[in-house]
């Protein structure tokens, strides 16, 4: 493809050299320039790419896109001023693979609980429909039945659109997306086309990232307010800022509740460890899934199938067989003593009260619920009193230990947690650093029918100390306890 095509629709400022010479490839990672790329220099969090640009040429770089004047320029070598690099690289991305989000209807689900659930609802249930489908989530990513492991909640914009284009080559007619902050922040989406879009909720997250919840809510907003006349937002009702996300939006506007009046109106008529059994619109049904926060999921996803043009018996049917997605209350049962252990990615304070609340209205009267939870190193600090907070107000007993502690001292990440806790909780608390000694701990204390909710890591298969991503599944590690220990 020629450099001024890939270039279409992009905010240039100068230009040195011509923009008809040929691309092979674009890149935003100068250690993957080979002959014929095009390097986009991006000002990241962690690095900035201007520091590469002699790098990428050295690799084969014929073109150079920038916004920070490179120190030294090389003859034979085109240079491309622009605005902000980082848009740059998601249209060129987008021109480069040959707009494939035009090819797909592509729904993304933002928020700051629930998108993985809601996502991966969506790609089970219209696989289940009959359609060839794309996910794109924390989990995994999943083109047809091919899964491809998933490092970001996002992918970078170039890698986003390549997966977009895989997808739409092998058939996908629709592609579900989780849509974090950090890539409407970042720019990674800008330049897709939205076949609607989906709110769930927003509490206190990544504020490390954004530093105040005004901002985090007004980049949430920015995709509402980025969605096409053609599309649809669907939003939650019952938060507080439903309303807000969609006020700007030019898509139709549709919303869910379990209070209110919604276009997609639900309520719990029972909510068990054998699932939720709910009204839909009139509608009884009996869903796999367990929760309040669930019932909000399945609603969202209901709602996108309705508006995608799905038959309402047919979506509630199919929707009534499916289970959720990993690490998402996934539960097992020890064999003698029934002590029940739930793994879920609750690293939120609010995620956190939603699991403990539904652990809550399972429980029948006597049980224990013994919580192991910790909080991730080099993220919003501010959550970590409050994380340990929610957990002794609502669990009878609690560990607190690792979670990825990342680069941070574990032990200095616990005495954050222990910061400012009430008196009270004091007596309810013991933190154990190593993180499978603190769930076997749980274990241990749990006597017939407790329950053990081990929170915070959910899906994921490691633990990351200093650097270096270690083996670490808190599913496996629960099996192998409950054989151990002989619960």
């Amino acid at each position: 493809m020629l450099l001024q095509d890939v270039l279409y629709k992009v905010s240039i400022r100068s230009v040195s050299g011509s923009t008809s010479v040929e691309v092979n490839d674009i890149q935003i990672d100068s250690r993957r320039v080979k002959q014929g790329t095009t390097f986009i220099a991006v000002k990241g969090s962690a690095s900035d790419g201007h520091q590469f640009i002699d790098s990428a040429i050295e690799n084969g770089a014929v073109a150079i896109v920038y916004e920070q004047i490179p120190a030294s320029i090389k003859a034979g070598i085109v240079y491309v001023e622009v605005q902000n690099s980082a848009v740059a690289a998601a249209l060129m991305a987008n021109n480069f693979y040959e707009r494939p989000s035009e090819k797909v209807k592509l729904v993304g689900v933002t928020g700051t609980n629930g998108k993985t659930t809601i996502a991966t609802l969506l790609y089970k249930l219209f696989t289940r429909l009959g359609y060839t489908c794309g996910l794109l989530s924390t989990v995994e990513n999943q083109i047809g039945d091919k899964v491809v492991p998933a490092t970001h909640t996002t992918p970078d914009a170039i890698s986003l659109n390549a997966l977009l284009k895989q997808m739409a080559d092998e058939g996908c007619s629709h592609v579900f997306m989780e849509t974090s902050s950090h890539a409407l922040h970042q720019h990674r989406v800008t330049g897709l086309q939205y076949a609607g879009g989906i709110f769930s909720n927003i509490t206190h997250d990544h504020l490390d990232y954004h530093k105040t919840f005004d901002e985090y809510i007004r980049v949430k907003k920015s995709f509402f307010d980025s969605l096409p006349s053609s599309g649809f937002a669907i939003s939650n009702a019952d938060d507080k800022r439903g309303t807000v996300m969609l006020q700007n939006t030019n898509a139709k506007k549709y919303y869910y509740s379990l209070k209110t009046v919604a276009d997609f109106k639900g309520k719990i008529l029972d909510n068990s460890l054998s699932g939720l059994m709910m009204i839909v619109n009139e509608v009884e049904v009996h869903f796999r899934l367990i929760g309040e926060f669930n019932a909000y999921n399945l609603l969202a996803v209901y709602g996108a199938a309705i508006c995608l043009g799905e038959d309402k018996q047919e979506v509630l049917t199919a929707l009534s067989e499916l289970t959720g997605a990993e690490g998402r209350f996934d539960y097992q049962v020890s064999a003698t003593e029934k002590v029940i252990a739930i793994v879920d990615y609750a690293h939120t304070p609010d995620a956190l009260l939603n699991v403990l609340a539904t652990i809550k209205k399972l429980k029948k009267g006597f049980e224990q619920v013994i919580t192991v939870v910790g909080c991730g190193g080099d993220r919003d600090r501010t959550k970590r009193p409050v994380m340990a907070t929610v957990a002794c107000e609502h669990s009878d007993k609690v560990i607190f230990t690792s979670d990825n502690p990342r680069g941070e001292d574990p032990a200095q990440i616990i005495k954050d947690m222990e910061e400012g806790l009430a008196v009270a909780y004091k007596r309810k608390y013991i933190s154990i650093v190593d993180r499978k000694e603190a769930i076997k701990t749980a274990i241990s204390l749990a006597k017939a029918e407790d329950i053990v909710l081990i929170a915070g890591k959910g899906h994921e298969k490691y633990q990351e100390i200093k650097g270096v991503r270690n083996h670490f599944d808190d599913k496996e590690v629960v099996r192998e306890l409950f054989e151990l220990l002989g619960k």
